[in-house]
């Protein structure tokens, strides 16, 4: 019955001149809620962070950061609605992140998704975090419009795709192995930066110069990337150190690991424009908030005559405005409408 009334819903909202969603996100340790209108225009994007939490662990703990979602999610949507001005009935329908990201966290949210949505009797739309990641650009750049190529950079993922419209994407080389941000994390925690470990590799890097040379792109030729050697190179560089015991050169084993890992990235990005024809490459996710990433890359566009977009940097980390944005594309292009059998998924596939 719910499932009926949500098609019927659903297909009167693309009538309608002001589309109100609701996005949901957990999929790892922050939980946000956002009111986000026509998919571009943010009325609130509130996040509750777990940093400080995690941080006396070292990481992310799967376990502690459920149970934080689970506490936090009722004052996050209270704190919401507040700042767009709207109550719940004024809600045309919920998105949420239902994959990938941790299992327990995506069950929280989901969980609290499917209750608000079968409770409204209004429409739920899945969203695939990793294209959710690419809808900060919609929302930050109104007048941005697909196809373009997208580079999608974050703890968990990396991968160039082509964007062919707001709901079709086609992945043109991914990562065999370890995530960009997952590497820069994992040599933060050995040479003593701890978590999070990206933006402290990044701040340290601006102290240090390339002076170290860790491993050569062996995927040079293609558009696919590899970065379990040249973390495993970097850890086992300063395991050597140690064993000697030499003083460790964190701020320059910070600037080499960030240009070894970019530097083939941002070449295979451009590389995939001039392929396919564009000249527009938008850039996602947690680790487009790079500053190395975004120096060298908005550079080698404007060399190349290619423009070169990023999100603000608030909406470069996991936050519900990118996931309720991603919702309106998909409700008006007939994708993800789902029922409140609705599972999450860890692993789905862009």
């Amino acid at each position: 019955m719910y499932f009926d009334i949500a098609k019927k819903k659903a297909e009167l909202l693309k009538q309608k001149k002001d589309v109100l969603i609701l996005g949901i996100e957990s999929s790892c340790d922050e939980t946000s809620i956002a009111v986000v209108k026509n998919g571009r225009e943010v009325l609130s994007n509130v996040i509750a962070t777990q940093i400080e939490i995690h941080t006396r662990f070292g990481g992310v703990v799967p376990e502690v950061a459920s149970r934080n979602h689970i506490m936090a999610f009722l004052n996050v949507l209270d704190k919401s609605l507040s700042d767009a001005n709207v109550s719940l009935s004024d809600i045309d329908a919920i998105a949420v992140t239902y994959g990938a990201g941790l299992i327990g966290a995506l069950m929280v949210g989901v969980s609290f998704a499917k209750s608000l949505a079968y409770a409204l009797n209004i429409p739920l739309i899945k969203v695939n975090h990793i294209r959710g990641h690419m809808c900060a650009n919609f929302i930050c750049y109104k007048n941005l419009t697909p196809p373009f190529i997208g580079l999608i950079v974050s703890g968990g993922h990396t991968a160039i795709v082509e964007v062919k419209d707001y709901v079709n994407y086609d992945l043109i080389g991914s990562t065999l192995d370890d995530a960009i941000g997952e590497s820069l994390d994992k040599v933060a925690r050995v040479i003593g930066l701890g978590y999070p470990g990206g933006p402290k590799v990044d701040k340290r890097a601006k102290e240090g110069k390339y002076s170290i040379k860790f491993v050569k792109d062996s995927l040079s030729k293609t558009f696919d990337s590899s970065f379990s050697g040249l973390k495993t190179a970097c850890i086992n560089y300063v395991h050597n150190l140690e064993q000697k015991g030499k003083d460790i050169p964190v701020a320059d084993i910070c600037a080499s690991l960030e240009h070894e890992a970019f530097t083939p990235l941002i070449e295979k990005a451009v590389r995939a424009c001039k392929v396919k024809g564009y000249k527009t490459l938008c850039v996602a996710g947690g680790v487009s908030a790079n500053s190395f990433l975004r120096e060298n890359l908005t550079k080698k566009g404007e060399e190349n005559g290619i423009k070169v977009y990023f999100p603000e940097m608030k909406l470069c980390t996991d936050n519900g405005a990118m996931i309720a944005s991603m919702g309106y594309f998909n409700l008006m292009n007939n994708v993800g409408l789902t029922d409140i059998n609705l599972d999450a998924v860890s692993n789905i596939p862009l």
